[in-house]
């Protein structure tokens, strides 16, 4: 989450929001929210409803769920997942920075037929 915290900026430049989601309870994510000062929102999935949808993987012998990342464009479509397999496995925000590029060029062409090449 603090290399995401780092690059806001970026992300927020290519019309990008990030949302993170976590099994803490609400006033875990705000103390923590508050604490760090996290520029981006936090939302608290309890029961893993939204995490199970995307079938974010657990396993219990790595500290609990894997790190999975999504972007959904504006229409709702997801267009890029990334499901790590150990905490370590986050993508640098170098690579989510290119594909966003490559999604914001898609929505400028013309005649709507461009494809991301990521």
């Amino acid at each position: 989450m603090a290399q995401l915290r780092q690059d806001y900026a970026e992300f927020q430049s290519r019309n990008a929001e990030i949302l993170t989601m976590g099994p803490d309870g609400p006033n875990a994510f705000r103390r923590y929210w508050e604490n760090n000062q996290v520029p981006f929102i936090g939302m608290a999935d309890i029961k893993s409803r939204v995490a199970d949808l995307y079938y974010q993987k657990v396993n219990i012998f790595k500290l609990g769920r894997m790190p999975a990342l999504f972007i959904i464009d504006l229409e709702g479509n997801l267009r890029f997942s990334h499901y790590g397999d150990s905490m370590a496995n986050i993508l640098p925000n170098s690579i989510l920075l290119d594909f966003l590029d490559v999604l914001n060029s898609e929505r400028h062409v013309p005649d709507g037929n461009a494809n991301p090449s990521i």
